[in-house]
């Protein structure tokens, strides 16, 4: 098939895959709780911890992982050799992002995108991916506040993706991918320029 006619396909079901409020779907289904009644009302990984515990947290985090993974590994292999891959591989992981962001379902009111970038990035950039990971880890465990350590790990992920890999479409996504985890985080920063960030919030 024309990359031209499967591309567009991609980009779409990239965005559906996106679009799945895990975080969501899992509270009600194991709780029959509406995650986003519960703390700070987001659908992702953090706050469905706090609705169901680190396991439910864990889950949700895997899952809005997979959810970007698994759409921009098969566009890798399904536009391999083709003359515009690369940029149909960018679309769609832009597009599995968006979708966690602005999921259709939800009447585009979705998530901080910090679990789904991570996923992303696990795909193109590991070794950024991974130094992100680290970092939100390390940084969440000194702190203790979920959105210091999504923030830093964001920005270490950007940083050493333009380290390793230059200018390039990869790390120019990831500096868009970054600058929106950080737009999303807005209320966040602000609180914690305030001072009046709570532990384990994102």
């Amino acid at each position: 098939m024309n990359d031209l006619v499967l591309g567009p396909i991609l980009v779409v079901a990239g965005y559906l895959s996106g679009s799945v409020p895990f975080g969501l779907v899992t509270a009600k289904l194991f709780l029959g709780v509406d995650v986003r009644q519960v703390g700070s009302g987001n659908i992702g990984a953090t706050n469905a911890a706090r609705a169901g515990g680190k396991k439910l947290g864990v889950l949700v985090l895997v899952l809005d992982s997979l959810k970007a993974v698994i759409p921009v590994y098969l566009t890798q292999r399904l536009m391999a050799g083709t003359e515009r891959g690369d940029v149909w591989v960018m679309a769609v992981a832009i597009a599995a992002f968006a979708g966690h962001l602005f999921p259709v379902w939800l009447r585009f009111k979705g998530g901080k995108g910090v679990a789904t970038g991570l996923g992303i990035f696990l795909v193109l950039a590991p070794v950024a991916a991974l130094a992100g990971l680290a970092t939100w880890v390390g940084v969440y465990l000194a702190t203790r506040v979920s959105s210091v350590g999504s923030l830093a790990g964001t920005l270490v992920c950007v940083v050493v993706g333009f380290t390793l890999l230059g200018v390039t479409p990869i790390s120019l996504a990831g500096a868009t991918v970054g600058a929106l985890i950080w737009w999303r985080h807005r209320e966040n920063i602000g609180r914690l320029v305030r001072g009046e960030e709570a532990g384990f919030r994102k």
